[in-house]
């Protein structure tokens, strides 16, 4: 028997540490098994704050209390700011924000202030000031006019949905 020959003999008769390196049928059936374990584990998402709050201000900076009481979007001032729930709320007036400090869940907006219709379809957006509605004696706003009218058309049903989705939808 050559060196070789004994070199190899030598090799295959050595014992394997407990430690042994997968073989290649291991290691098939681990790769085949990683995206089903991954399907079943959904999307790795982030816990959308409570509030929509775009740079910590809340609903883009507009005054909850004036769509009640101006029956219009308007524009908060750094004048009249309020701390609530993690986020910064501007209103139109010294008044505005003490009615509001009275009873903050009468004027703050449904769903934290993200759509109304996507949280009805169980997901978060953003949301345009001036699509907006005041149905029941509570404020409901949307990412744009057209989605507005879309929720409008049945708006009871989509209330539903969201209340049942809401806050879940949040991650």
């Amino acid at each position: 028997m050559g060196i070789a020959a004994r070199t190899r003999q030598i090799g295959r008769n050595r014992k394997q540490p407990e430690t042994q390196m997968l073989n290649r049928r291991q290691a098939l059936v681990m790769l085949s098994a990683a995206p089903a374990a991954l399907a079943l584990a959904g999307p790795a998402r982030a816990a959308e704050p409570e509030i929509y709050a775009p740079g910590g201000v809340a609903i883009n900076g507009y005054d909850p209390v004036a769509y009640f009481t101006a029956n219009a979007p308007t524009k908060g001032s750094d004048s009249f700011a309020l701390m609530w729930m993690g986020a910064t709320w501007l209103f139109a007036s010294a008044e505005n924000r003490s009615t509001f400090e009275m009873d903050p869940g009468k004027y703050a907006p449904a769903y934290g202030g993200y759509c109304a219709y996507a949280v009805s379809r169980g997901y978060t957006a953003s949301t345009e000031p001036s699509a907006w509605t005041v149905y029941e004696d509570r404020l409901y706003l949307n990412f744009s006019l057209s989605v507005r009218a879309l929720w409008a058309v049945r708006r009871a049903h989509h209330i539903e949905q969201a209340e049942a989705n809401w806050p879940g939808v949040l991650g």
